[in-house]
């Protein structure tokens, strides 16, 4: 009975020194572990390549400057022409009548002056001897006058009938590429209605459309590297010349045209180019992917605090790149941002803080 006694006591003894390592045990805390990366802050520029193509710095519409239909063609899409080149025709039958017309008249009137000018003449000789009174003559002269106003006239409606007799044939104004035509033999236009757009030859752009947000800070390089897509070592230099003024309502983008300088063989219209530029560089912070978590519908990331207490930060992300993001707005230099082991934290939470170099986890 003794030793029955004993046995239980000795029992009892080691459930209470269980029980009581247990709740030592229990009172031990055990924080999570998180790979944190300091904040620093450095000047971002993204850099941003853009495809457009050559084209003329000076592209005008060619028209006819009267109507009528077109009987003749003698140039098509990507010929050259040179200067003072007729380039179509149209039919001159209905202008060539208006000028037959005028010269009509300019002989009709050529006869009057004749036939008045004898008549103010023989006034002349008859009125100082007396044989004709002083109106007769006053009334030759305004005869004649009238008669030689009327053949300038005619004379002037001719000139204009020819004039426009010429309109019928469509010349370039200056030598380039045809590089669109808007209407065919047989047809008939009216007059201004665009029939060849002409590329005058001189000064090249490279033409690319951009997204209007990429143009917020002006470019690093005042020049600008233009080369072929097809043969990357075609390379042009260049600067920004012109952008327009407004976004384009279809795109949503805005048209830049990059002034090429020296351009080689190869570079010709409408080839497809390339350029790389850099924007200006604004203070951000770099951090990898794995850092951002979000606050209901906002980027957020975790910062640990004073005592390796986490709380969520917002934060405005001006960029994702491959592997990492740019946060623009919400951090400060110096902060530590959880990296690794975001995923189960909650704010207040005490976390144990490793830095990247320590834990071995590439920035």
């Amino acid at each position: 009975m003794t030793a029955l006694r004993a046995n239980l006591i000795i029992g009892l003894g080691l459930l209470l020194t269980l029980s009581g390592c247990g709740e030592k045990k229990a009172v031990e805390a055990i924080h999570p572990r998180v790979v944190v990366q300091k904040v620093e802050t450095s000047d971002f520029g993204a850099s941003v390549t853009l495809t457009g193509d050559v084209q003329a710095r000076v592209q005008t519409d060619l028209s006819f400057r009267v109507g009528g239909k077109i009987i003749s063609r003698s140039v098509d899409v990507g010929d050259h022409v040179t200067a003072k080149q007729v380039l179509a025709k149209l039919d001159p039958k209905d202008l060539q009548t208006n000028v037959d017309s005028a010269k009509a008249e300019v002989f009709a009137e050529q006869a009057r002056v004749t036939q008045t000018a004898a008549a103010f003449v023989r006034q002349q000789k008859l009125l100082p001897k007396g044989y004709t009174s002083q109106s007769e003559y006053d009334s030759a002269e305004a005869n004649l006058r009238s008669s030689q106003s009327a053949l300038k006239a005619a004379q002037a409606q001719l000139a204009n009938a020819q004039e426009q007799l010429s309109y019928t044939s469509l010349v370039a104004d200056a030598a380039g590429v045809i590089t669109a035509r808007q209407a065919e033999v047989g047809q008939v236009v009216q007059a201004t209605v665009p029939i060849f757009s002409l590329a005058v030859d001189g000064d090249r752009d490279a033409v690319f459309n951009v997204y209007e947000s990429l143009l917020v800070a002006p470019p690093k390089e005042t020049g600008i590297t233009v080369s072929l897509v097809d043969n990357p070592k075609i390379q042009a230099q260049g600067h920004v010349r012109e952008v327009t003024p407004t976004v384009s309502a279809q795109s949503g983008t805005v048209q830049v045209k990059v002034a090429l300088s020296n351009v080689p063989a190869g570079m010709e219209l409408g080839s497809v180019v390339s350029a790389t530029a850099n924007s200006q560089g604004k203070p951000s912070i770099e951090l990898p992917w794995s850092a951002l978590t979000k606050d209901l519908h906002d980027p957020a990331v975790w910062v640990v605090g004073a005592d390796n207490k986490v709380e969520l930060q917002k934060v405005k992300v001006v960029r994702y790149l491959t592997g990492k993001i740019v946060v623009g707005d919400g951090l400060q230099g110096g902060q530590s941002v959880v990296v690794v082991g975001g995923q189960l934290l909650h704010p207040g939470m005490q976390v144990e803080a490793l830095s990247a170099q320590d834990s071995g986890v590439a920035q």
